[in-house]
């Protein structure tokens, strides 16, 4: 099986290349004019978003670098260990809408801290991958399609991360004990 995944991961890209300039071929496109168009039309996209990006990485520098995550496990510590959660793991519910970045680093603290085997490496891989990192989407897509007020999208995004958390603790400590 890991042969077969390993051929088909080989593989894979050089197919889907193929398989868009065959298409582009049938239906005569110009394959190398609609890429460097589409090419072009990313790097203003990409410029556009510059401000929203400086933004929300600036706010979570200066929310590392204050000390408020850290003060915030402390003071949640002992409602933590009471509801069985580790609180190694609260420094990555509180980062990852803001940044995915950040919160990979939390992961690998808490993987090479707790072990891979361990119940904190394991809820908090499953928070990782059951909640987004909300405020770096809105800022992105928002900002590339020029929408400024988005507060209903941030409070359902919120939402959306806080029931993932509790999903993924839920079913961690049903899963793992």
């Amino acid at each position: 099986m890991k042969e077969i995944l390993s051929l088909i991961s080989v593989w894979i890209l050089p197919a889907i290349i193929l398989i868009i300039l065959i298409c582009a071929i049938i239906k005569k496109v110009p394959a190398y004019e609609a890429f460097t168009e589409g090419a072009k039309e990313g790097f203003w996209i990409s410029v556009k978003i510059i401000p929203y990006l400086v933004a929300i990485m600036t706010a979570v520098a200066m929310l590392r670098a204050s000390g408020v995550i850290d003060w915030l496990s402390e003071i949640l510590r002992t409602p933590l260990e009471f509801l069985k959660i580790p609180a190694d793991v609260l420094p990555l519910m509180l980062t990852r809408s803001l940044s995915g970045g950040a919160t990979l680093g939390i992961f690998s603290d808490i993987v090479n801290s707790n072990g891979p085997d361990s119940y904190a490496a394991k809820l908090a891989a499953v928070i990782t991958g059951s909640s987004e990192t909300t405020f770096y989407v809105l800022s992105v897509y928002f900002g590339a399609i020029g929408i400024k007020k988005f507060r209903h999208a941030v409070l359902v995004g919120i939402l959306a991360d806080i029931t993932g958390i509790i999903a993924a603790i839920f079913i961690c400590r049903w899963m793992f004990g």
